[in-house]
């Protein structure tokens, strides 16, 4: 007689703080994701962000749906808060929006909108470095390729070096009020948004990115 087994999937969104590594397996000099929850000893990070970077990690046990987010062919939107040096010009927007050369590889196209006001959000615990002669400004950016710290390369590229990022949204899911270090699990209606969006996204794949690796922005 054959045992029937189920798996009670896990979706967990986590807002990575500041200087925190996306992996469970301990670094030295380094705090981990082992550092935060408890968490069910069966998830991992849908992708990752680096250890500078701040914001929403998605962690899940269910492996269609990490295959589905982490995919490249498949654009699903991730979007992002991002400080940058000085104001940025509509040339410099512009840039960022019709995609820029790294590693002789142009990026794909962007959703970037300057902000009016700077967003609210948890102060960081290493201060951004100030600059009295130097402004900064802030930027949302909506990307559909995530490559090796690909925000800090694209703002460098239009002169504008980052300053610091939170990633606020993955398709739809979105960090709404959660603190750094907290995490939460998603409804059964976000799960069901999510799938939806991602479905959504299979049908138009990226066909010129077949090959290339997902990896931190």
């Amino acid at each position: 007689m054959r045992l029937q087994t189920t798996t009670r999937f896990h979706y967990i969104i986590f807002n990575k703080p500041f200087g925190v590594l996306s992996q469970f397996s301990p670094m030295e000099g380094f705090r981990t994701l082992g550092d935060f929850g408890p968490f069910p000893g069966d998830v991992y990070p849908v992708g990752r962000l680096d250890a500078e970077s701040e914001g929403l990690l998605l962690l899940t046990n269910d492996n269609e749906l990490r295959h589905r987010l982490t995919e490249p062919r498949f654009a699903h939107p991730r979007t992002y808060l991002v400080q940058i040096e000085r104001i940025p010009s509509e040339d410099a927007l512009g840039r960022l929006r019709s995609g820029v050369l790294i590693k002789g590889k142009r990026t794909r196209p962007a959703q970037v909108a300057a902000l009016a006001a700077e967003p609210d959000l948890p102060p960081r615990p290493i201060p951004i470095r100030f600059r009295k002669s130097v402004p900064t400004s802030w930027l949302e950016i909506t990307l559909t390729e995530g490559r090796n710290r690909q925000i800090r390369k694209m703002t460098a590229a239009v002169g504008h070096p980052t300053l610091r990022i939170v990633r606020v949204q993955i398709g739809t899911v979105s960090l709404r009020d959660l603190e750094p270090g907290d995490h939460r699990s998603l409804s059964g209606r976000e799960v069901d948004d999510l799938r939806q969006g991602l479905k959504a996204s299979l049908g138009r794949p990226a066909r010129e990115d077949k090959k290339r690796p997902r990896r931190a922005p």
